[in-house]
């Protein structure tokens, strides 16, 4: 007997909400976009130091950070605004545009992981941390999937996906974990920490994200189309 793809798997879009902006590219957002694109980015931001905390490895993208920051001395917020920066140049062959999304991405994410990460508990307790890394990876996916429906620009990781996704056509939940894995292997290389949370992160974000979207758009009948 053939097994069956959960329906949120298939999720090849971003849906629209009462809360997605008409446009993304837009100087004058309205509030009802900005407030749940705030919101979505400091969950993310959250989520990602929440795994940093739970000391089981960290997100691929967070392992480049600590990579750069053997190198440079930096924070781990300081490498991820440097990181996110440079990954807009590979918007470039993907024709995608930023927007107020994209920008404030690069602000509040690297803020909010230098702000949150000294008042987040260290658990000693192996059964404990790795609950602190799951509830890392749902946070940061729940976030990805509110802040991406507000349509105001993804962030620049996310500005990547959606662009392979749409050159590609495969479902979100496949192309997010590639981009994953393909990084913490870079991360590696430059001497970020690796662990299981690395591992539940590049696997698990994708299905996260894919799960909220999928979660929000049944929830809230009040769309309305693109």
């Amino acid at each position: 007997m053939a097994l069956s793809i959960p329906d949120f798997l298939r999720v090849k879009s971003v849906p629209t909400l009462f809360w997605s902006a008409p446009k993304a590219l837009t100087f004058t957002p309205p509030l009802i976009s900005i407030l749940p694109l705030c919101f979505g980015l400091i969950l993310f931001g959250l989520g990602e130091a929440i795994l940093i905390a739970s000391g089981n490895g960290v997100s691929p993208w967070t392992v480049l950070a600590e990579g750069i920051t053997h190198i440079t001395g930096w924070s781990v917020g300081q490498a991820t605004f440097v990181i996110s920066l440079a990954v807009l140049s590979a918007w470039v062959p993907l024709r995608q545009v930023p927007g107020i999304g994209t920008i404030l991405n690069m602000i509040i994410i690297a803020v909010v992981i230098d702000v949150a990460l000294p008042y987040l508990p260290q658990f000693q307790s192996l059964s404990l941390s790795l609950i602190e890394c799951l509830i890392g990876v749902m946070v940061t996916g729940i976030g990805g999937g509110i802040y991406l429906i507000a349509n105001l620009g993804p962030g620049p990781r996310d500005g990547l996906m959606t662009g392979l996704q749409r050159i590609t056509n495969l479902p979100i939940a496949w192309v997010r974990s590639g981009i994953e894995v393909s990084v913490v292997m870079l991360g590696w290389m430059l001497g970020g920490t690796v662990g299981i949370g690395t591992l539940l992160f590049a696997f698990g974000i994708g299905p996260c994200v894919a799960a909220t979207m999928f979660w929000l758009k049944k929830s809230f009948p009040n769309t309305r189309r693109r």
